[in-house]
């Protein structure tokens, strides 16, 4: 069984996951904490589950998804930061990004390990790294494909996709990664966007009205998958 909690973080309200199979042992998907408050619900939501995380996934470089990254990292015994390096050009932004909304920067000097699309196992979990780019250059997925659950950050939300008018976005990328990569998924898959509520491969593929004119009709969920424990906070 796949565990996950979530929260929600910082000004933009981005989601956070925590994601275990064993116990003792998670990854953090996309720590956006900013300021103590945010820090201190996320080592609480660890330490109530008695996990340590072995990993930081991030999805991409966005400032309100990795201002939690150099605190978790250095509280956690340097634990690794997986990101693909396309990406290296939305962390030297990142400052100016989050200081048009008046917020302090985020602190971009930890260290990373490259990801490429493949495989990735940590804490006893197997994820398949899947390139996105488009919401940024390095955007990646993370599809943990027995459990059938993708944490998509900012590539596709529920009845949405993501903002491709900053520097570095591309439109036609975006839309690529989406119907070439995600779509085209088992639909029972559940997605985990790093911003608002939860869905499904199914429900995106069908209703999205971003995806319009690619809308197809709905099909029916897989019901011999693994079920998957989540609860929210």
């Amino acid at each position: 069984m796949l565990n996950i909690r979530s929260l929600s973080c910082n000004l933009l309200q981005e989601r956070a996951y925590v994601a275990w199979r064993e116990a003792g042992r998670c990854v953090v998907v996309d720590p956006g904490c900013y300021g103590s408050a945010d820090l201190e619900a996320l080592t609480g939501l660890l330490a109530q589950e008695r996990l340590t995380p072995e990993a930081i996934l991030l999805t991409h470089a966005h400032f309100d998804h990795i201002f939690g990254v150099k605190p978790l990292q250095d509280r956690f015994g340097g634990i690794p930061v997986y990101l693909h390096p396309a990406d290296k050009v939305v962390v030297d932004y990142s400052a100016e990004m989050a200081g048009r909304l008046g917020l302090n920067p985020p602190e971009t000097d930890f260290a990373w390990t490259s990801l490429q699309e493949g495989p990735l196992s940590v804490a006893g979990i197997d994820f398949e790294v899947i390139a996105t780019p488009g919401h940024t250059p390095g955007g990646v997925c993370f599809l943990e494909r027995e459990a059938g659950v993708l944490f998509t950050g900012d590539t596709l939300f529920a009845d949405s996709i993501g903002r491709t008018d900053f520097l570095y976005s591309d439109y036609d990328d975006e839309i690529r990664s989406i119907m070439e990569k995600l779509i085209l998924l088992d639909p029972a898959i559940r997605i985990f966007p790093g911003h608002g509520p939860s869905s499904t491969i199914s429900q995106e593929r069908t209703g999205n009205p971003f995806l319009e004119p690619f809308n197809e009709p709905e099909e029916a969920p897989d019901p011999d998958l693994e079920p998957v424990v989540i609860h929210r906070q």
